[in-house]
């Protein structure tokens, strides 16, 4: 890899898929993928603070408090950055990361942030970035406002959305966004069959044990008997009394887990019980967030992996979370 960049180069690559963060080893705003162009502005040890800029979707920015950045990511899960509007994805911005606007176009913001990154993972005399960045505002802001579509040949959705239905007048699958990406596959008078790729939340599930009863019912099974038949573990379920220390999102070096994937960080038993890691999906998170550090719960989980890869502890999938018969 090439040295890191300097102050007085103005610009630079990413050279390597890396985490963008308000301070050195801060808070994380984003995940900056490799050939996205930054501007320098100052380095601190192996750090380098760089303004990073691009254009994101409007429906999952809010308006902020903050007087100096007035736009925040709303969208569950997060939201891709751009060169341009509908352009080439250079990073993903975390839930919750304040941005400062520059301008607004039809369903688009120009944005900008300033922060911290890895000095090893940038590299020196960066591809130029694309002048169609700039044109992409004068361009879009000369189109209709009513109408911002993602084209595709044969069709494209319009600036409302619209429902996927399973046959015409049949039940509703799914929603567009407005300016989603499809394809049009068919046509039929005015309908039209469309297909469309995407990710959703669906968490692997566990293949059945060896043990013919180990999925039936709750396992009597306590964080310390993991370790004797791990792969017989696996998919059991497990009624366990936690207390709980914080709500955490993992890391991408926590390999057991999506990266921004909530989690309980909790003990077995109390205080001075082992460490247990509780999984939760991001549709449930409204359950745990009212938790308060060192309260009592009783929780049903299924057993993700006896051990982290990382640090050795239980990971199980909330399953249920009883509160009534802890107190803090």
């Amino acid at each position: 890899m090439a040295p890191c960049a300097a102050v007085g180069q103005d610009r630079a690559a990413v050279g390597t898929e890396e985490n963008f963060r308000r301070e050195p080893n801060g808070l994380v705003l984003a995940r900056l993928y490799p050939g996205a162009s930054v501007r320098v502005l100052d380095t601190r040890d192996n750090w380098t603070q760089v303004e990073v800029g691009g254009w994101v979707w409007m429906p999952s920015l809010q308006v902020s408090n903050d007087p100096d950045m007035t736009l925040v990511v709303a969208a569950s899960g997060g939201e891709n950055l751009r060169v341009e509007p509908s352009g080439a994805i250079v990073g993903r911005l975390v839930d919750g990361a304040l941005l400062a606007e520059v301008e607004r176009i039809p369903s688009w913001a120009r944005v900008t942030r300033v922060g911290w990154i890895w000095s090893p993972s940038l590299e020196e005399d960066p591809v130029p970035p694309s002048p169609q960045s700039e044109r992409a505002g004068e361009e879009a802001r000369a189109a209709p406002a009513a109408i911002q579509p993602a084209r595709r040949p044969g069709g494209f959705v319009g600036s409302r959305g619209g429902p996927i239905l399973a046959a015409p007048d049949g039940d509703t699958l799914a929603v567009a966004r407005p300016a989603s990406d499809v394809e049009v596959v068919r046509r039929e008078g005015n309908w039209a069959r469309v297909r469309l790729e995407g990710w959703m939340w669906m968490p692997a599930v566990p293949e059945p044990s060896a043990d013919p009863g180990a999925d039936e019912g709750v396992s009597p099974l306590e964080p310390a008997d993991m370790s004797e038949n791990p792969e017989a573990v696996a998919g059991r379920v497990v009624a366990w009394s936690l207390q709980f220390i914080s709500l955490e999102r993992a890391e991408a070096v926590r390999t057991d887990f999506f990266e921004g994937e909530p989690f309980l960080l909790t003990r077995f038993g109390g205080s001075d019980g082992p460490f247990v890691y509780v999984a939760v999906s991001p549709d449930r998170l409204e359950e745990v967030q009212g938790l308060v550090p060192l309260e009592r719960i009783e929780v049903t989980g299924r057993v993700r992996t006896p051990a982290s890869s990382l640090t050795g502890v239980p990971i199980i999938d909330l399953v249920s979370i009883d509160r009534r018969r802890g107190d803090p």
